[in-house]
C-alpha cells in the first residue's frame, strides 16, 4: 500500500510539473500573439517597468520623461535604450526609424520572463567602444563623479544614435571634432582605422553632421566657398595682380568658363558683388591636397587631404575653415571603398601640369558622423576626455 501510495504521489507531482511546463509554454506563445498595445500594457506594470527604468539609468539614460509607467512610454523607453535620441547635430541627412521588429522581439522576451539585462543588451549597440563607455559610466556613478558621468552619458547616447543611423551599413566613419581624430569601424563597431584630423578653428568651427559619403575624388579642384572668397581671396587678388596666378587660382563664371583676371576692373568691383567664383587648380599646392571625400550635405563640408601635412604633428589641430583634413587619405579612401581603390603612393604631386580630377563613386553608402564628443574610449578601453575647444559648454553671459 505504501509503495502504491508513493507511486501515485510521484505521478501526481509529475503531472503538476508537466502542467506547469505546458502553462509556461502557453504563456510564451501568448506573448507572441499579443498586440503591441497589449505588450506595452503588460510591461507598464510596476514589476516589469521598475526593472526597465533601473537598467536604462545604468546605461546613462535620463529616465525623467519615462518615470510615469504609461503603456505608450514602454516602447519609447526600449527605443531609447537601443537607438538613442538625436544629439545636438546641425545637419542630418535623414533620421532613420528604429527597427520595430527588434523592439517587438525585446518586448515579447521581457513578457516571457527573460532576464531584463540580457534583453536590453540585445537592443544596444554591440560596439566595443560602447561597452567600455558603459563600464566607465558605472564606475563614475559609483565614485559619485556625476559631472564626468554626464559627459560619458552623452557619448553613450551618440553611439546609440550611430547604431540607429548606420542601419546595417558595412562600414562607419566617425570624426570627433572635439578630439580632432577619425575612427573607421566595421558593422560591429570594431575599430578598423584611426587617424588624426585637422578640424575647424573656433571662429570657423566644423559643424556637426550626420550624413553619408558619396564618392572619392582624386586630384580635386578647390571651389572656394563664398565666405572665404569674400573675406580672403578677393581682397588679396584686388591688391596683388599676381596673387591668383601664384596660387593657381582661376576665376570661373556661369558654366565653367575661365575669366582672365586682367579683364576685371578690380578697383570698381566689391567682394560682395563679385559675379564669379574662384577655383584652385589641382595638384600638391591645392588646399584640398590630392584627395577629397565628398559627403552629402548643404554646408560645403567634406573630408580631404591637405598641403599642410605638418599640422598633424601638433596637438592643436583646429586650424581649418570648417572642413576636416585627414592624416592618411589613401587609407581612408580604401576603407570606405571596402577594397584597394588606391595605392599608398598613388597620391604624388605632378611635376608640371595639373591632373584632371577623377571621381570614384562608392558602391555602398558609408555613414559619416561629425560629432562633438567630450569623452570617448581608445582601442585599449581607456576613457579619454577632450577639451571644449569651441567653448560650447561655457555658461552664457
Amino acid at each position: 500500500m505504501q509503495l502504491r501510495s508513493g507511486a501515485s504521489g510521484f505521478r501526481h507531482i509529475s503531472f503538476i510539473i508537466l502542467l506547469s511546463f505546458v502553462i509556461l509554454q502557453s504563456c510564451k506563445k501568448d506573448a507572441e500573439k499579443m498586440t503591441r498595445e497589449e505588450l506595452a500594457q503588460e510591461l507598464s506594470k510596476e514589476k516589469h517597468y521598475s526593472k526597465l527604468l533601473e537598467y536604462a539609468s545604468s546605461a546613462g539614460i535620463k529616465t525623467d520623461k519615462f518615470t510615469n509607467p504609461e503603456s505608450a512610454r514602454v516602447f519609447a523607453l526600449l527605443e531609447e535604450a537601443g537607438f538613442g535620441h538625436q544629439p545636438s547635430i546641425r545637419y542630418i541627412n535623414k533620421k532613420m526609424p528604429a527597427d520595430t521588429a527588434v523592439l517587438r522581439t525585446a518586448a515579447e522576451n521581457l513578457v516571457k520572463g527573460e532576464e531584463v539585462s540580457k534583453v536590453m543588451e540585445s537592443l544596444e549597440p554591440e560596439f566595443p567602444v560602447y561597452k567600455n563607455l558603459k563600464k566607465h559610466y558605472t564606475r563614475l556613478i559609483t565614485e559619485n563623479k556625476k559631472d564626468s558621468a554626464a559627459v560619458v552619458a552623452e557619448s553613450l547616447n551618440a553611439y546609440r544614435w550611430i547604431h540607429r543611423q548606420s542601419n546595417g551599413a558595412p562600414r562607419i566613419v566617425m570624426v570627433n571634432i572635439r578630439g580632432a581624430y577619425l575612427t573607421g569601424m566595421d558593422a560591429t563597431g570594431k575599430d578598423m582605422i584611426s587617424m588624426r584630423t585637422v578640424a575647424g578653428k573656433r571662429d570657423t568651427p566644423t559643424p556637426t553632421i550626420d550624413t553619408y559619403a558619396t564618392s572619392i575624388v582624386t586630384n580635386p579642384y578647390w571651389n572656394v566657398p563664398k565666405s572665404i572668397a569674400i573675406k580672403e581671396i578677393f581682397p588679396k587678388a584686388a591688391r596683388d595682380e599676381n596673387y591668383l596666378s601664384r596660387n593657381k587660382i582661376e576665376i570661373i563664371k556661369g558654366k565653367g568658363e575661365v575669366v582672365d583676371p586682367a579683364d576685371i576692373d578690380w578697383e570698381s568691383m566689391t567682394a560682395e558683388k563679385f559675379p564669379y567664383r574662384f577655383r584652385q587648380e589641382t595638384g600638391g599646392d591645392n588646399s584640398l591636397g590630392l584627395l577629397k571625400v565628398e559627403i552629402k550635405n548643404p554646408l560645403a563640408i567634406y573630408l580631404h587631404d591637405t598641403n599642410a601635412r605638418y599640422l598633424f604633428a601638433s596637438d592643436q589641430r583646429w586650424r581649418s575653415h570648417g572642413c576636416v583634413r585627414v592624416q592618411r587619405p589613401t587609407d581612408l579612401a580604401n576603407f570606405m571603398a571596402g577594397e584597394k581603390l588606391l595605392e599608398n603612393d598613388s597620391l604624388t604631386e605632378p611635376d608640371t601640369v595639373s591632373v584632371p580630377p577623377k571621381w570614384h563613386k562608392l558602391k555602398k553608402r558609408i555613414p559619416v558622423f561629425l560629432l562633438y564628443l567630450g569623452a570617448d574610449c581608445n582601442e585599449k578601453g581607456d576613457l579619454l576626455y577632450f577639451a571644449d575647444v569651441y567653448k560650447r559648454d561655457a555658461p552664457s553671459a
